[in-house]
């Protein structure tokens, strides 16, 4: 494991991105690139900075969710086609998205469907225009191809610090659509958090919460959605 061998962590402006330094050597990205973030996204950069200044004495990986997504952006999706290919993956999202599969039993679990789910199949109807089939089984379900290419459409038209946070956000919540609610900002973390824990929510109220696990998985959903929509936040919603 990687001990802290740097004692300073600074910001410095570099032709409209901002680098971040370890004892004034650059950050890179595991894949060997400088870790530049544009100017507008300031916070995000200090965040990075924070991640690097708060590692005490060994490296943890797990404290790093800016710098990974930054670098994720940097590494993976750089290319033209590294895009379309992550998009066309997260696509097969649609045809399993937790939010459509609706239960008509028990009445805390339709409660939850209604408040969290429902309000976000609705809005993603009327921006986009499409239709979300809803699920009652496991087996065959799979969203019209009219629908899946015009939200697939809408990905790929991301760029890619955009991208990397739709990515991080799919696959946290198991949903193409509360995901790209969040990237768009019609989500709060919050709100998408709690629709990605619909289903568990449903039997913590029936059977009570497992300390150290239900708890851990929830909050480890939010620092993974918290990532994604600080990546794409704008500043006026950051200040």
């Amino acid at each position: 494991m990687m001990r802290r061998f740097w004692k300073s962590v600074a910001l410095e402006p570099r032709d409209g991105d901002y680098a971040v330094l370890l004892d004034k050597r650059t950050l890179k990205t595991p894949g060997g690139t400088q870790l530049l973030v544009p100017k507008e996204r300031l916070p995000v950069a200090l965040c990075i900075a924070d991640e690097w200044e708060n590692q005490t004495t060994v490296l943890k990986p797990h404290t790093l969710p800016m710098t990974s997504i930054a670098a994720r952006a940097l590494d993976g999706l750089n290319t033209a086609e590294a895009r379309k290919d992550v998009v066309a993956y997260l696509l097969r999202y649609l045809d399993t998205d937790t939010v459509c599969f609706h239960e008509s039993f028990p009445e805390r679990l339709t409660r939850l469907q209604d408040a969290h789910w429902k309000p976000l199949i609705s809005w993603v109807e009327e921006t986009y225009g499409v239709e979300i089939k809803l699920y009652e089984g496991i087996l065959g379900n799979k969203q019209s191809d009219a629908t899946v290419l015009k939200l697939g459409a809408v990905a790929s038209e991301f760029d890619h610090f955009k991208l990397a946070a739709f990515e991080r956000a799919v696959l946290a919540s198991k949903s193409y659509l509360i995901a790209l609610a969040l990237v768009e900002g019609h989500l709060t973390v919050d709100e998408a958090a709690h629709a990605a824990h619909v289903e568990v929510q449903s039997q913590i109220d029936r059977w009570g919460e497992v300390e150290d696990t239900h708890d851990v998985d929830h909050h480890d959903v939010r620092v993974r959605l918290g990532s994604a929509a600080l990546l794409v936040a704008h500043q006026g919603q950051l200040a």
